[in-house]
């Protein structure tokens, strides 16, 4: 077969390409040919289909996200933002934070292990290539039904490849969250987030300068697995003579990636790297575009010298490759030799396979002809922008007007009690002890709080304690009733539950999932989503620093609920300060903070009990939500408080079992006069929580939130071994925590 080289595509313009089974469409396909004055050769044609993909151009959703950029609060902590491979926040004392959360859903459900594994050290690689030491990693995750037999293949698959891959690299899992709901059926949601430490004098950025700079690829060999994993490539594409489809999903392999981790960082440390960037989505196609594009000169790359796995690969499926563990540098020519000599050490295998020009092409050659002479700008950041048409669907009003404030409510406390034992036992409301057990917690010795706390926190400094924490939210029910509400609501709890552990909120990540954005109804749950989280983050003071969509999450025509997950990132000046959710000490006074109301809508209580969806999500108040989260952090920094649980999912009920559970102690509780006792257990009013305050603190404590104007409440004590709701009913631990940690392993056991 006669190599597609430069000059024969420019002497072969009619040859026919296989560019709608790469995903183009007729017109981009076109624009391409526009661009290059000539059709594509093959090799410029799969590093085009890759990069202009939904996946790594986000052409249906930047018209819309580029409201994160606009509608910017200020923020001095902010040093690296949207536009690298993660954002950057200060965090005092010379140390910088950098986190990212992202998705790997589509690959999870065809290969559940594998899918979340690589999803993990993807998003570890982001932070590698930030010049951080990765500390955490988080996994939030959305599964169909519990009960459904495909749930039960799915789930213990992506968990083992979360633990499997996260363990291996000695990252401590922190945080996260698991929500079943059949909308998530045939689209399970898997998103990483990672948080990586460093000297604010260490961050790196990705861009290739510097004309005679040597560019390394270095890290795993490039094999078949992961071709297309960006779009819809088999490598049948190319070669229709290849017996069977390359994997679609990548393999990972985590002591690889440790070796890679230190690797880096030695190289980091001794000053030999100008740019870097990790190898993901669309491979060495990604990496030299996106290189070249954000340096100051052209690039040439000779790809017989990439180190490979698989001798019969063809050089399209070497460009489009999404084999793991990978990573490309810049490095000057007198430090190849030292950058070289580092890999070595680490066992990790590192080739010369270009060098920065002068120019302003993106060259690549193959067998010593040119196969790819392009402007890296047009691949890598001037793709197809689509303002896709979005309208309000028909069946919202419907949905809105099916009030959840109408369902049938217990009749008395014998109700009341029944139905409290069925939350805490419903998939959604049960312990997840049984997933978040195949995690390690505590390696490293930095963890301060894990799962089942309100936020996952790390200590990055023994000598001040200086700490950051993590929280991860995003409620599809609510966002399904109203996405721009949905989406701060999703922002305000993650607030919250970085503010109850003591922590200041600094700064967001976002992975936002949805179905197809050529639906004009989910592209209208897109655009109200974005512009809730806009707007939220502009008045919490919160920058979004990053962050990725998933789009297309859909069985044929049924959607996921719209999904927007949001990571918010806190510091503490010393976590000896933090405050966990345990209620440790009898005699301590309970305080609910914040205005109860009627508010049913998307609660788990609708769900549990009646199967419904419909009404209204919660009312959002930012500035209560600032103001909650001011009197946390004060109050856990003076001492003021000893546990504090943030209201949401499942109401005051869940947040009081979860606490009493937690800490082995029981609370008598007093429903407060005219309340209906109902309501103050099961709404699910926003700018809530629950906290445990000692006696010798009371006075100091409730001065400090009447001065403030914040409503505190007193409504009971931690005391005994029951739950027992004066006037209503009495639940002893015991059955409360065999209904709450016996439901997952019934189910996965």
């Amino acid at each position: 077969m006669t190599l597609d080289t430069v000059k024969h595509a420019a002497e072969t313009p009619d040859t026919d390409q296989p560019w709608a089974e790469l995903g183009l469409k007729q017109d981009e396909y076109e624009r391409v040919r526009e661009i290059l004055g000539r059709r594509p050769t093959g090799a410029e044609l799969a590093m085009y289909s890759v990069m202009w993909s939904e996946h790594c151009s986000y052409k249906s959703s930047k018209v819309h996200l580029r409201q994160f950029g606009q509608k910017v609060p200020e923020n001095d902590a902010m040093l690296v933002g949207i536009g690298e491979n993660a954002g950057v926040v200060d965090v005092g004392q010379g140390f910088a934070v950098t986190f990212k959360v992202e998705s790997h859903n589509h690959p999870s459900y065809v290969e559940p292990y594998q899918g979340a594994a690589t999803g993990v050290g993807g998003i570890v690689r982001d932070i590698i290539a930030m010049g951080a030491r990765p500390v955490a990693v988080v996994d939030p995750l959305r599964f169909g039904a519990a009960d459904h037999p495909d749930t039960k293949r799915v789930l213990p698959g992506v968990v083992a490849g979360i633990g499997g891959y996260g363990n291996c690299l000695g990252l401590p899992n922190i945080g996260g969250e698991v929500v079943f709901d059949a909308c998530y059926q045939g689209n399970p949601l898997v998103n990483a987030g990672a948080i990586g430490v460093m000297r604010h004098e260490d961050i790196h950025l990705a861009k290739a300068s510097g004309a005679g700079n040597k560019v390394i690829l270095y890290g795993a060999r490039t094999g078949g697995d992961g071709i297309g994993g960006a779009s819809i490539l088999a490598s049948e594409t190319f070669d229709e003579a290849k017996p069977s489809k390359r994997p679609a999903v990548q393999v990972g392999d985590p002591f690889q990636e440790k070796l890679l981790i230190e690797c880096t960082l030695e190289a980091f440390a001794e000053k030999l790297v100008v740019g870097i960037q990790d190898l993901g989505a669309a491979g060495l196609s990604c990496a030299t575009s996106e290189l070249a594009s954000n340096g100051s000169g052209g690039m040439r790359v000779e790809l017989d010298d990439v180190p490979l796995r698989d001798s019969t690969l063809s050089p399209e499926e070497i460009l489009m490759s999404e084999s793991q563990e990978r990573m490309c540098a810049v490095v000057e020519p007198d430090k190849v030799e030292r950058f070289l000599a580092i890999c070595e050490k680490w066992d990790v295998t590192a080739t010369v396979i270009g060098e920065v020009t002068d120019g302003d092409r993106l060259e690549i050659y193959w067998h010593g002809e040119k196969i790819v002479d392009v402007d890296p700008k047009t691949v890598a950041h001037e793709g197809p922008v689509y303002e896709r048409p979005y309208a309000r669907p028909a069946w919202q009003d419907a949905l809105q007007a099916d009030d959840a404030n109408k369902l049938a409510r217990p009749a008395n406390g014998a109700e009341l009690r029944e139905q409290v034992l069925k939350l805490v036992a419903s998939p959604n409301q049960a312990s997840k002890s049984w997933i978040t057990s195949q995690y390690d917690h505590f390696v490293q010795g930095n963890t301060v709080l894990a799962q089942p706390e309100d936020a996952g926190m790390i200590r990055i400094d023994a000598a001040s304690g200086l700490g950051v924490a993590i929280a991860t939210d995003g409620n599809g029910r609510y966002a399904k009733l109203d996405p721009y509400h949905g989406a701060q609501l999703a922002l305000a709890e993650s607030y919250r539950n970085v503010a109850a552990t003591g922590a200041k909120p600094l700064a967001v990540s976002d992975c936002l999932n949805f179905g197809s954005p050529e639906d004009p109804a989910v592209m209208w749950q897109f655009a109200e989503a974005v512009r809730g989280l806009a707007d939220g983050c502009l008045e919490l003071g919160t920058p979004v620093t990053g962050g990725n969509v998933s789009l297309y999450n859909q069985t044929g025509e049924a959607a996921i609920h719209p999904t927007p997950v949001v990571a918010v990132l806190g510091v503490i000046d010393d976590v000896r300060r933090r405050t966990p959710v345990a209620f440790a000490d009898e005699g301590h006074l309970i305080y609910l903070l914040g205005d109860t109301k009627e508010e049913l809508g998307g609660s788990a209580w609708s769900q549990v009990v009646h199967d419904h969806l419909g009404g209204l999500p919660p009312k959002v108040d930012l500035a209560r939500e600032k103001l909650l989260a001011e009197i946390l952090i004060a109050a856990s920094r003076d001492g003021m408080i000893d546990a504090a649980h943030d209201l949401s999912d499942g109401g005051l009920v869940q947040a009081l079992v979860e606490s009493c559970l937690k800490g082995g102690k029981g609370a008598r509780i007093v429903v407060p006069d005219g309340l209906d006792p109902f309501v103050l257990l099961f709404s699910e009013s926003a700018g809530r929580a629950v906290v445990a305050v000692p006696r010798s603190e009371e006075l100091r404590f409730s001065d400090m939130c009447g001065a403030r104007g914040l409503p505190a409440t007193r409504i009971g004590v931690v005391d005994g071994d029951v739950l027992d709701v004066q006037g209503q009913f009495t639940i002893p631990l015991s059955d409360l925590r065999e209904a709450h940690e016996a439901a997952i392993p019934a189910l996965f056991g």
